[in-house]
This record gives structure tokens, sequence and C-alpha cells, in this order.
């Protein structure tokens, strides 16, 4: 006899964070201010130009399904944002606008994973990926990356843990919890490697755009037979939108096809009709002055966060995270984040969901609010620790 729910449901963690934040908006029901440092989402509105094309279009009555790989307009339109920044010469046809970056990492892995494939992914990581895995029957394969690394995996790593079972491997850049970045050259040599090796690579870059100090490379310059992932969420500020997009080796296109018109039928209309002025001069003029505020936040936390005691061994080159080792604070960063939620209504995010390599040493600092906020949760920090 069949027993329910499936199996694999066993080995999806849910996020913890969450439980935290539901304990944080209890307390804010109670009247008590709570600084939220723990949510990986922008504190600011979508940009208006964007707001303004999603309610031309739903005010003009036709919002109907578009292809299942995306409004061919904007799959043009992501082209020459592509050409435009990295320099690339990416067909429209490669590019399939997803339901969120979840729903582009959904198809890339219904596509690739097959039973019992292994599939590596960095610890600490974005515990998604791992998940999205799992979900196919796949093995997630957990790297443990730290400070002597820059917190990514490196060749090195994926020799020592591919086997006669990987089937290939789910990296970021800028990666979450971490924020940390893969270099060019870093990335040539993961994709070399994985070719070698007949396996597949997945990139999420969903954090290009928020980069403080250069620019992130993508890994589309070093093999047209790479899936990378992008969303309109970080940088765009559209993270309620639920839209991204997948860039697809010519040679799966027919497959992922297939598997969006079954799983989605297609992406929002609305969202993919406002994503069209994502990329107006006016939008991104306005998404620039955002980053500087983000690079203001991150050169403001990070230092303020070691004079509390706290050590951040990489710091920050993207995303807006940082990854804190707590251990001159206390043993055990589970119990620290839940002490300081009630204590000082300050909410950060636990190392516990992001993998099993010392999640008990590292709290992870979203930047997601103004500056201001940031210095009175540092106070309150400062006055707990003593």
């Amino acid at each position: 006899m069949p027993t329910f729910p499936a199996s694999r449901l066993a080995d999806i963690a849910p996020f913890h964070v969450m439980e935290l934040l539901t304990r944080a908006k209890a307390l804010e029901a109670e009247g008590r201010d709570v600084i939220h440092l723990e949510v990986g989402e922008p504190d600011f509105p979508t940009p208006e130009p964007i707001i303004a094309a999603a309610q031309a279009h739903i005010a003009s009555g036709r919002v109907f399904y578009t292809p299942a790989l995306g409004l061919p307009e904007l799959r043009r339109a992501i082209a020459a944002f592509c050409a435009t920044r990295y320099d690339l010469d990416l067909p429209a046809e490669r590019i399939v606008v997803t339901a969120g970056a979840s729903g582009a990492l959904l198809l890339a892995l219904a596509c690739l994973a097959e039973p019992g494939s292994e599939w590596l992914v960095s610890d600490p990581g974005y515990p998604c990926n791992r998940h999205f895995v799992r979900a196919f029957e796949g093995v997630p394969v957990g790297i443990p990356v730290g400070p002597e690394d820059n917190f990514q995996p490196h060749t090195s790593a994926l020799a020592a843990y591919w086997s006669a079972r990987t089937a290939g491997a789910l990296l970021a850049s800028p990666a979450n919890p971490t924020g940390t970045m893969l270099s060019g050259d870093e990335l040539a040599d993961l994709a070399g490697f994985v070719r070698e090796r007949q396996g597949q690579l997945i990139v999420d870059e969903i954090y290009h755009g928020l980069t403080y100090g250069g620019s992130a490379e993508t890994a589309l310059k070093y093999g047209d037979d790479i899936f990378v992932v992008q969303s309109f969420s970080k940088f765009f500020n559209m993270t309620g939108w639920r839209l991204g997009w997948l860039v697809v080796p010519e040679r799966f296109l027919r497959d992922i096809e297939k598997l969006a018109q079954n799983l989605f039928i297609s992406p929002s209309s609305p969202a993919q009709h406002a994503a069209l002025a994502a990329f107006a001069p006016a939008t991104l003029d306005i998404l620039e002055t955002r980053r500087q505020e983000f690079q203001r936040r991150r050169d403001f936390l990070v230092p303020a966060l070691e004079d509390l005691g706290f050590r951040v061994a990489a710091k920050p080159a993207g995303a807006f995270y940082v990854y804190a080792d707590c251990r001159s604070l206390a043993e055990n960063s589970d119990r620290l984040a839940r002490e300081l939620l009630e204590a000082t209504g300050v909410a950060v995010t636990p190392g516990r969901d992001f993998g099993q390599h010392a999640p008990q040493h590292h709290l992870r600092f979203a930047y997601t609010t103004r500056v201001e906020r940031l210095r009175e949760a540092i106070e309150r920090i400062r006055q707990f620790v003593g």
C-alpha cells in the first residue's frame, strides 16, 4: 500500500526563519517595535514606470495568457539588456520568462534531475536550491564552504565531492546568505570542470545589479551549455510580481517549453507587461540610486557588527546580506536570534536555514531597511550584549 504524503517531503525542511517572522509579527501586534533584518526582500517600492505599465495593460482589459515561454517582446528586451550589461550576444529565443526565479529553477531541475542523481550545492547556501533538487527525486550534496574559500566552491571542492552519481552543480553569484561572488576566471574554471565530466551547470544570478565595487560576471560568457537563472525581484524591486527568466541551452528549449506549458501555462501577463518598463532609462536611473543606498547600508553595517564582536570574514560584494560569525557572543546562533528578538525587537536569521556547515556559529543580517533603523538595531544589540 502506498504511504502518503510522499517520502521526499521528509527531506524538505520548512523555512525556519518564517517561524521567527511569525513571532516578530506577533510582537508587533502587541505594540512592540521590531526592526526586520531577517527577510531578504528590498524595502523599496516597485519603480513607478513599472507600475504605470502594469496599470495600462490591466486597463486595456486584454489580460490573457501569453506564450508559455513569455512575451516575445519581453524576451527581446531581456536580450537587449544582457547585450548592454554584459556585452553579450544572447539570442532572445534562449530566454524563457518564468514565474519568478523559483519557477526558473523548477523548470531547469524538472528538465535535468533524475531519481537518485546527485547535485552539488554550496553549504551554506539558499535552502530552496537543495529542496528543489529533492522535489524532483534528486539528491542534493552540500559542499562546505567557508571564509577561506570566500564562501564559494572551487574546482577542487567540486572534484572532492563529484561521484559517478553526480549530474551537475547548482551555484550562485552573488550568493545568499553571504553576498560573495565568483570571478570570471572562477566561473570559467567551474564551467570547464563540469563540462569535462559531462555534467550540467546551473548558475543563480538573481542578485546581479546589486553589486558594490565592481560588476558581477555572468556564467553566460563561459559557455552556451549553462543554465542561468535571473529575476525581476531583487534589483528591479518586483518581489511580489513573481517574475524571472531562465537562459536555456538551445538543445533543451523544446523540453523546457513542454514543461512550462504543463506546469505554468504562462507567466503572469500583467507582470510581464509591467516588466517591459523595467529596462527604460528612467527606471534604471531609479534602480541605480537604490543600489547606491544599499551600498551605503552595507558600508555602515559591516563595521558596526564587527565593533559589537561579530566576525565578518568575507565582506559582501553583492546582494544585501551580511553573514556574521557570532561565536564571540554566543555558542548557538538560533538561540541568540530568538533572544535578540524577544529582548531587543531586532529580527535576524539564524544560520540553520542555510545548511549543515557551522550554522550554529552564524547569523544573517539583511540590510533591507534604512540606515537610521540599522543604527537603532546596532544600539539595541549593543545594550543586549553589554
